[in-house]
């Protein structure tokens, strides 16, 4: 059993963004999700920046900046 995680970013703007998270188990070849989804939303500011630094993966979080055009 392999439990995994899936990121989406969602509702991608200039402005603000969403960040869904899944875990699935892979059990006997059939994935499945597990718990309930986890959504959160950022804005385009300094802190919710710096938070997403913190959580997001370098590919993730360079996709966002580059739409939000910060370096």
């Amino acid at each position: 059993m392999d439990l995994k995680e899936k990121i989406t970013l969602d509702m991608l703007t200039a402005n603000s963004m969403s960040v869904l998270r899944q875990q699935f188990l892979n059990y006997n070849g059939v994935e499945m999700q597990v718990g309930e989804n986890i959504r959160n939303a950022y804005s385009n500011n300094e802190d919710d920046r710096a938070l997403l630094k913190n959580i997001l993966s370098e590919e993730y979080y360079n996709a966002v900046m580059a739409v939000w055009q910060c370096s």
